[in-house]
């Protein structure tokens, strides 16, 4: 009797079976485990890999898996599957008599049923009656509308393998560190064999017991055979249990690789594309990041530093291509996982007399002449501003270019007296920089915005002289050149926002400028392989807190900052101060004999030369000299002529800008990296001199007194 109730009642489900088949249509939507795949984050080649983020899995269509791979799932897991309608009528008999006996639900299950079960929404991984007749509906629809080739390649890209591996592509890397197109029959039986229970697999495996997944290799390689004996009746003689990778334990943010893969996050985040969605929806980002750039950032930063021989002096580089935005390489620290704060864009620091070209600029769109006289003599008393004074003696009146190329306070002091700050700080703006940095160094030291007093980034820094060196046009500095799904459409294209700040007079006159600054001012000597033209500024701020060179090429435009930091001592207790979270808290001191023509500047040029190596030497548009002369101060009387058989002579003679505006070569004769002694001057902070004057020395040790 008891037999023939469970038949009666076995048919009767059969019946329902059918009726409700013809009612149920294949699900529309997916589970978001099972599509959820991570991104990956590439140089600007596009194929180099920085990192991967997020479900480590990688869809991949079925013609990148190989046959042979198939076929070891299918000898493990569903040998009818070829041929079947996607279920097994005798699997699904032992589920419904398990079930009415009391017992257990047991498998039964095909390959469809298990890509139906974890993929399409509506179907639970909750063993009842209920959920398994759903399936059964589920699989035979989708054994009529989908083809075998649809149904194996959901199966395997949804599919948990172990090692943290969802999906057949990220399983072939975990284990084998190859993509799935190239796994041999042998590396695919492992495969198959151990998602039968591949957390149990991984446990055994790191304890050094290969014995579980040994067998179920063995199973599967006997299972191919039994699927086609014509094409692995052989296997088992010559497949050997595959060789696996080791386990991968790379951080993804290990190394400089964290700092690319913050600032890429954030400026998704602010174009729409959140963290969580990069971590889900399998999107491929190229960024502006050059990988040869990067590695030189490190190596230069990191090599300089080691000279300096103090942990707690800090360098940080940024370097953007002026023609558009990008920002090819910086350097924000050695490791992100030790130190999380990315310098490169969020250290804020005096830029000292670096910030100067923003104020000549200014100068000239006012329609003032570089060939003007301005004050060479300190110290100057300016409204609401300590006074100014210099490190090294000028004269009464300075021309222009000498005064950049020199870095006299008191000229450029007076020169944004003249044009306005408000003036110096639109350019600025306009180039890049933060405009509250700009209103609040306005705020707090007046005209000693002019010297530096404001607050920059090295990236920020690089993007602003972009407009010296691209004809007077901004673009905003980025990092990333486009975003594309997995399938290859593009979802978001390169920022491409840009405008002009200068004209291209100004700023080919501002280049001119700068380039007295690496012959004949306070970088003196600088110079990259090959002749190629540059232009640049040092910056060191009062007491040596910062030090900068910021310089270009027309195709990189690249700035270097230096600070030193140490920990915070409580007085009371002589121990070092921590934040709530047991981070330590760190005050600024003085870099000691560091000036911005000294570190900073090497690590420029040795970054550039690598840089630029194998680029063609490109030219600056010849100065224009343009507007009027608008002289501050009286011009000072020529010096009698010298017989040139009594002269002693000058290097300067030699420079063929010499004959075209003699003064530009009037700046000191000895060389190296400190030429003056006292050097660049620069921005107001809270030191100062005996007198409470301003001074701040790019090439040599901070001035105190009148």
């Amino acid at each position: 009797m008891v037999v023939v109730g469970v038949t009666v009642l076995v048919a009767g489900l059969f019946g329902m079976i059918m009726v409700a088949y013809a009612n149920t249509p294949l699900p529309s939507g997916t589970q978001q485990e099972a599509t959820e795949q991570g991104s990956i984050i590439y140089y600007r080649d596009g194929k180099t890999e920085i990192a991967r983020l997020g479900t480590k899995r990688e869809i991949v269509p079925i013609s990148k898996i190989p046959r042979p791979v198939q076929d070891a799932f299918i000898a493990v897991e569903n040998r009818t599957f070829r041929t079947d309608p996607g279920i097994s009528v005798s699997g699904i008999m032992r589920a419904v008599w398990s079930t009415v006996s009391g017992e257990q639900v047991q498998g039964g299950s095909t390959i469809t049923q298990e890509m139906a079960r974890g993929y399409y929404d509506g179907l639970s991984q909750e063993r009842t009656l209920k959920r398994k007749i759903m399936e059964i509906f589920v699989s035979i629809r989708a054994g009529q509308e989908l083809s075998k080739d649809e149904i194996m390649a959901i199966y395997l890209n949804t599919i948990y393998f172990g090692r943290g591996a969802n999906g057949i592509q990220a399983a072939a890397q975990a284990y084998f560190d190859k993509d799935v197109d190239k796994l041999t029959p042998a590396e695919g039986a492992y495969l198959a064999g151990r998602i039968q229970s591949p957390d149990a697999f991984d446990k055994a495996e790191a304890a050094k017991n290969f014995a579980p997944t040994r067998e179920r290799f063995d199973y599967a390689i006997r299972g191919m055979a039994i699927v086609d004996p014509a094409k692995y009746g052989e296997l088992a003689k010559t497949a050997k249990f595959p060789k696996l990778a080791r386990l991968d334990k790379k951080e993804t943010l290990k190394g400089i690789n964290g700092y690319m893969v913050d600032i890429v996050q954030r400026e998704l985040e602010q174009r729409g594309i959140s963290r969580e969605q990069l971590r889900k929806e399998g999107y491929r980002v190229t960024t502006t990041f050059d990988k040869k750039l990067m590695q030189a950032a490190k190596k230069t930063v990191e090599s300089n530093l080691a000279a300096v021989n103090d942990k707690n002096i800090h360098a940080n580089l940024g370097a953007v291509d002026p023609r558009n935005g990008q920002v090819l390489a910086f350097y924000s620290g050695h490791d992100y996982l030790k130190s999380f704060t990315n310098n490169a864009f969020d250290a804020n620091k005096q830029a000292a007399s670096a910030f100067k070209p923003y104020v000549l600029a200014a100068w000239l769109e006012r329609g003032f002449s570089l060939r003007s006289y301005v004050s060479g003599d300190g110290p100057v008393s300016l409204p609401g501003t300590k006074p100014i004074r210099n490190s090294h003696d000028v004269g009464a009146a300075v021309q222009i270019d000498r005064a950049t190329a020199e870095s006299v306070n008191t000229a450029f002091a007076t020169m944004a007296q003249e044009v306005g700050l408000e003036a110096v700080a639109k350019i600025a703006e306009g180039a890049g920089i933060d405009k509250k940095d700009l209103e609040l160094a306005i705020e707090d030291h007046a005209y000693g915005m002019s010297i530096g007093a404001g607050l920059v980034t090295p990236v920020e820094q690089a993007t602003g002289y972009g407009i010296f060196a691209n004809g007077g046009v901004h673009h905003d500095a980025h990092v990333v050149l486009s975003v594309k799904a997995y399938t290859g459409k593009t979802v978001m294209k390169e920022a491409a926002a840009s405008k002009t700040v200068i004209s291209p007079d100004t700023a080919a006159d501002t280049t001119y400028a700068m380039q007295q600054v690496v012959k004949s001012g306070t970088a003196r000597g600088t110079a990259l392989p090959g002749g190629r033209p540059i232009a640049g500024k040092t910056g060191t701020n009062n007491e040596n807190k910062e030090a900068w060179f910021v310089g270009y090429t027309p195709q990189l435009s690249t700035a270097v900052g230096m600070y030193k930091e140490v920990p915070q001592i409580d007085p009371k207790t002589k121990k070092v101060r921590k934040d709530p979270n047991g981070f330590v808290l760190k005050k600024e001191v003085s870099l000691g004999n560091i000036q911005g023509a000294g570190t900073p500047t090497k690590i420029w040029r040795d970054f550039m030369a690598i840089s630029m190596d194998g680029k063609p030497v490109e030219e600056f548009p010849a100065p224009a000299f343009g507007g009027e002369q608008h002289d501050l101060v009286q011009k000072p009387e020529p010096k009698p002529t010298e017989d040139p058989s009594e002269s002693p002579g000058d290097d300067f003679g030699q420079d063929p800008d010499c004959d075209r505006d003699p003064a530009a070569c009037g700046g000191p004769e000895t060389g190296g990296d400190d030429p003056f002694g006292g050097g660049d001057d620069e921005t107001p902070d809270d030191g100062g001199g005996s007198d409470g004057t301003t001074t701040i020395d790019d090439g040599g040790q901070p001035s105190t007194g009148g």
